[in-house]
């Protein structure tokens, strides 16, 4: 394993929405995406979702309130519990999850993820 620049990962990744796996960690995608726009509201009723962004800011939304998080920071949203990203401009996410989670929670709506 040789160190991993995210930079020129994202480079590679020309969809919005469409997380890559970049390294694997303890059973676990490590992941990069950019972001644009609304995701659709979903859950992972057996793991958290993890969100560091890397450049940019988004917002988690929560049927209660939402959350800003800004270049720099993390937000872990607990299992099981309904949220929203949205990204008023485009952004630039480090994702980490279990390998094979559906990124809308739904196998059947959720994208393929690629290794790049």
């Amino acid at each position: 394993m040789k160190a991993v620049n995210l930079a020129e990962k994202l480079v590679q990744v020309d969809a919005h929405w469409h997380p890559h796996i970049v390294a694997g960690y303890n059973g676990n995608d490590v992941m990069v995406v950019r972001v644009e726009g609304a995701f659709t509201w979903h859950s992972h009723p057996e793991t958290d979702d993890f969100f560091l962004v890397l450049k940019g800011e988004i917002d988690i939304e929560l049927r209660d309130r939402s959350v800003t998080v800004r270049e720099g920071e993390l937000y872990v949203v607990p299992a099981g519990v309904e949220h929203r990203p949205v990204a008023r401009s485009e952004a630039h996410l480090l994702l980490i999850e279990p390998a094979g989670t559906p990124n809308t929670g739904d196998p059947a709506t959720a994208v393929r993820k690629v290794v790049i």
